[in-house]
């Protein structure tokens, strides 16, 4: 009987590079190394990551968060632009993770394509390690897949994991809210990682028509800016105010993010015109030809969290926030909620 298979196969054989992995380790420790902080016992390099909840808490309850950053992905590898995608992969899980009042303590990702480029995938983990860096979290894992035949040349996929702690007496609920809170939204930084099906669709449509820049910025890069981080802004103001609620506005937009934070019976009864609209969704709106219904439930419409208040503290609470380097705007206020009426009206 002779053997059919003429010499050993290998990792070379089935296409994945061993080497361009190795490659992409050493570049990534020096990234994840000026992410660590308190509580991180082991990071990059081990088969599992500890982190010890620091003991300043005295009742930690741990918040997780996961996401990826969806069809803005597309235009990544379109245009060639890779260094920001990783920060939207962060922010995804840890403004998530901060609109129950924690702290984001670590984050790990998972990066996975067809044939690894090195350059490209350290593009992404740079941007990764930055938004961690913002977001005062430690980047103490992650699995980069290289899986032939799954990904087409130049794309991958991009997954995201976050883990913070809250105190149990200061988780946020949004249970005390009432009406006569008050409504604030913190600007966005563009469309941030969600409605990307539509916007390409918007690009596709505009064609060469499509303006060169939008808010004084090239128009690729206004689209790709990255999502913003609330998180060391928003929890310094948590330590200074007694807010009530958080809400990170994600897929859905306004229309359907904020009522997750809203008790049975009230409403928020949202201001048109008390934030401005930037080029960048005036653009998006008349591109596409939907009205304003549509916009707040498909984008973040230039507001990207909210903050739900007490009449009394919402002054105070905006200007700590504008200190810190936020653009707030009193968006609207607290009702009751009648039986069939809408959670939010806007």
């Amino acid at each position: 009987m002779t053997s059919s298979h003429t010499a050993p196969l290998s990792y070379k054989d089935a296409g994945v590079d061993i080497d361009a992995g190795d490659a992409l380790v050493e570049r990534i420790k020096p990234l994840a190394k000026k992410t660590m902080r308190e509580g991180v016992l082991a990071g990059i390099g081990g088969f599992g990551a500890l982190f010890e909840v620091p003991k300043r808490y005295k009742e930690p309850v741990l918040v997780s968060g996961t996401d990826g950053v969806g069809t803005k992905l597309r235009l990544a590898f379109e245009w060639n632009m890779h260094d920001t995608v990783g920060i939207d992969l962060v922010a995804m899980s840890v403004n998530d993770v901060l609109v129950q009042g924690a702290e984001p303590l670590f984050f790990l990702d998972y990066f996975a394509c067809g044939k690894l480029d090195v350059d490209t995938a350290a593009a992404v983990v740079g941007g990764i390690a930055k938004g961690c860096e913002l977001s005062g979290c430690a980047l103490i894992g992650g699995e980069t897949a290289e899986m032939p035949g799954m990904y087409p040349a130049g794309e991958y996929d991009l997954a995201g994991f976050a883990v913070g702690a809250v105190e149990k007496s200061k988780i946020l609920t949004g249970r005390d809210i009432q009406p006569g809170d008050v409504v604030l939204g913190l600007a966005s930084s563009g469309v941030h990682s969600n409605g990307f099906s539509l916007v390409r669709k918007c690009i596709e449509r505009a064609g060469d028509a499509a303006p060169a820049t939008l808010d004084g910025k090239p128009f690729k890069q206004a689209l790709m800016e990255p999502t913003r981080l609330y998180v060391k802004n928003v929890l310094a103001a948590l330590a200074e105010h007694p807010i009530k609620a958080l809400a990170h506005i994600t897929g859905g937009g306004l229309l359907e993010n904020i009522p997750r934070v809203l008790p049975e019976g009230t409403a928020a009864h949202l201001v048109k015109g008390s934030w401005p609209q930037t080029e960048l969704f005036a653009w998006l709106q008349t591109t596409a030809g939907i009205d304003d219904f549509e916009m707040n439930r498909t984008f973040n419409n230039g507001i990207g969290m909210v903050v739900v208040v007490n009449a009394a503290n919402a002054t105070a609470t905006a200007q700590t926030l504008r200190g810190l380097g936020e653009s707030v705007y009193e968006i609207g206020t607290i009702g009751a909620r009648g039986e069939g009426a809408a959670v939010v009206v806007a």
